[in-house]
C-alpha cells in the first residue's frame, strides 16, 4: 500500500476529431512528466474533443488509442486514464479507460449522457460504476456530466478519491468549480477534476480550471486559467482517514439503491 498518491492531471487544447495529432501531443507531455507521478489523468474524449460524430472517429478496444495507452503506461510505469469514443456491438460509447502499468485495462461507460448536446441520441449510457484498486488506493473515475448527479458518485465505503474528466465549457465553469468542491465535502473524499482548454469544432470555448480538492473542500492544486499545463496533486491517505475518523458524517448518510 502507498500512503501518498501523485496524480498528474493534464489540461490540454484538444485538436478537433484528429486522433493521431492528439496522441502525438499527449505523448510529448507524458514523456516529460514528473517521474514521481503515479497516475496521469487526461480529459474527456481526449483524442477527439466532445464530438457528436462518433462514426467519424470511433475505435475499438483493440484500436490504436487503447494500445497507445497500454504501451505508454508500461514504458513510463504509470497508470493512464482518459475517455475515448469506442464502438462495440453496434453501439457507440463515451468510455473511460483506466490502464495500469501492468497492461491491465478497466473501463467505465459514462452514465449520464449530456442531452443538451444530443449525447443521449448517439452514445449508449453505462449503468455500472467502476472502482479501481491501484497502489493501495480505491479510485472512482467518472466523466463530465456525471459531476452534476451526486447520488451516482455517493461514497459507500468504496473509494478514496474521485476523478472527473471533462469537456466543460467556459460559460458554466462556476458550476464545475462549485460541484467539484461539493463532491469532496459531501463524500469526505479527495476530488480531482481535469478539463480541457481552447475552442472545439462547434465553437465552444473552454478555460480549464483543472484542480484538486481535499476531503474538507480546500483547493490543494490548480492550473492557470485557460492555459495548457499539468496540475500535480499529491493526496495523502492517512490525512483523509484521520479526517473521516474525526468527522463521522458519513455514518449518517442515506442508504439507497439506484435502479434503471
Amino acid at each position: 500500500m502507498q500512503n501518498e498518491l501523485n496524480v498528474a492531471a493534464v489540461q490540454a487544447n484538444l485538436i478537433w476529431e484528429n486522433t493521431q495529432a492528439n496522441l502525438n501531443s499527449f505523448e510529448k507531455v507524458i514523456q516529460e512528466i514528473d517521474p514521481s507521478t503515479d497516475v496521469v489523468v487526461l480529459p474527456e474524449m481526449f483524442t477527439t474533443g466532445f464530438t457528436m460524430n462518433p462514426q467519424n472517429v470511433a475505435e475499438t478496444m483493440e484500436g490504436k488509442t487503447v494500445q497507445w495507452m497500454v504501451d505508454l503506461a508500461s514504458s513510463k510505469n504509470i497508470a493512464i486514464v482518459g475517455s475515448v469514443v469506442i464502438q462495440e456491438s453496434g453501439n457507440f460509447y463515451n468510455r473511460l479507460v483506466f490502464v495500469h502499468p501492468s497492461g491491465r485495462v478497466q473501463t467505465y461507460d459514462k452514465r449520464h449522457s449530456f442531452s443538451l448536446a444530443g449525447e443521449d441520441e448517439v452514445y449508449t449510457s453505462g449503468n455500472e460504476k467502476l472502482i479501481v484498486e491501484y497502489k493501495g488506493w480505491k479510485i472512482c473515475p467518472l466523466i463530465c456530466y456525471d459531476l452534476r448527479f451526486p447520488v451516482w458518485s455517493r461514497y459507500n465505503n468504496d473509494y478514496d478519491v474521485l476523478l472527473y474528466m471533462a469537456n466543460w465549457p467556459k460559460p458554466r465553469i462556476l458550476a464545475w468549480d462549485s460541484l467539484l468542491k461539493a463532491r469532496a465535502i459531501e463524500n469526505i473524499s479527495y476530488c480531482i477534476g481535469v478539463n480541457r482548454v481552447g475552442e472545439d469544432g462547434n465553437g465552444f470555448h473552454y478555460n480549464g480550471h483543472t484542480s484538486g480538492f481535499d476531503s474538507l473542500g480546500a483547493q490543494i492544486a490548480a492550473t492557470k486559467e485557460g492555459q495548457e499545463g499539468i496540475c500535480y496533486v499529491t493526496i495523502d491517505k492517512s490525512i483523509q482517514e484521520e479526517t473521516r475518523g474525526k468527522l463521522n458524517f458519513l455514518n449518517d448518510r442515506d442508504r439507497f439503491q439506484i435502479t434503471d
